[in-house]
């Protein structure tokens, strides 16, 4: 059954540090609807009702340009171990640059991720558990570290000429709010 929560709990907080995974979902007021898997040690609790993520450099960047033109973000955590839990943080949401003033203060709650391009505030207004059943149990191997040598490799000219070919707008042709010089 589902429960739901006006704020995160330190049990939820617990959940969700076990959690080598957790999924993101926007969308704007038209066009695609978004879901991207995320990984890393990338994800923070900073009290009941504000979480943080940092986005390091992917093929698209359709997160930021739906939060330009409508702010909603649901983040799902999901247990793939032992004990079957959902949970889904739902607010509004806003991104941080790399220029922008609170970037040094948020970057440095996470290890450094080569490529990182913008950190994700979410103001939660609720929180919501459901059960899991249907959830395969599943041992992680660990994470991946192909982006961070990718990054390596390109180097932050390189970073910069991607952000500029594939960053700077969404599929739908919406700005993502990414300035690359």
């Amino acid at each position: 059954m589902a429960t739901q929560f006006p704020a995160l709990t330190e049990r939820h907080e617990k959940f969700i540090a076990k959690q080598q995974m957790f999924f993101v979902a926007t969308a704007a007021r038209d066009g695609r609807v978004n879901l991207s898997p995320k990984g890393l040690d990338a994800f923070r609790v900073l009290g009941p009702h504000r979480v943080v993520w940092l986005n390091g450099t992917g093929s698209g960047n359709e997160t930021a340009a739906h939060v330009l033109d409508s702010p909603r973000m649901t983040v799902m955590f999901c247990s793939f171990a032992r004990e079957p839990q959902i949970l889904r943080l739902y607010g509004e949401a806003r991104a941080v640059h790399p220029r922008d003033a609170e970037w040094d203060e948020l970057a440095g709650l996470f290890p450094p991720i080569r490529g990182a391009r913008n950190i994700f505030v979410l103001d939660v207004d609720l929180v919501q558990t459901s059960c899991g059943y249907g959830v395969p149990l599943y041992q992680p191997a660990g994470q991946r570290t192909l982006m961070d040598g990718w990054a390596e490799k390109k180097g932050d000219d390189g970073i910069a000429a991607y952000w500029q070919e594939k960053n700077l707008l969404s599929l739908d042709g919406r700005p993502t709010g990414l300035e690359t010089s």
